[in-house]
């Protein structure tokens, strides 16, 4: 299971599901450098480094072709 890091809030990362689920996540329990953006393997609370450069470089060319 994957978790998408949105935005940090004090002691938290607030994390979106694949399924669309929020959650709040101590952030001394994730690698400390972890950014927003950043895809998290919820099972072994990893950065997924291929994962998050795929889902970036997606967005980056849907911006490039709506921005056309």
């Amino acid at each position: 299971m994957y978790g998408v890091v949105d935005r940090f809030e004090g002691e938290y990362a607030v994390l979106q599901t694949d399924d669309g689920e929020m959650l709040n996540i101590r952030k001394n329990l994730l690698p400390v450098d972890i950014h927003e953006g950043d895809v998290v393997d919820l099972n072994h609370m990893t950065i997924d480094k291929k994962e998050t450069f795929s889902r970036k470089n997606d967005i980056r060319k849907l911006a490039e072709e709506l921005f056309k």
